[in-house]
């Protein structure tokens, strides 16, 4: 997935479900983590902030523990 799809995507999300969006936009980020890595989310997650408005927290590296 391209960051300008994703934007899209998000903005799609917000615009239809509202405060409600946040189960959508997972899907989004988890997506966009699978693709491009932490780095692009954590910029997806700042620019429409998302932490704040969903409780989508940052991530702190491309690795998992799991």
């Amino acid at each position: 997935m391209k960051p300008e799809e994703a934007r899209q995507r998000i903005e799609a999300a917000i615009a239809q479900y509202g405060q409600q969006a946040g189960m959508a936009i997972e899907l989004v980020v988890n997506e966009v983590r699978s693709d491009l890595g932490a780095a692009a989310v954590n910029e997806l997650i700042d620019e429409f902030d998302l932490e704040l408005q969903y409780n989508i927290a940052p991530l702190d590296s491309d690795y998992s523990n799991s």
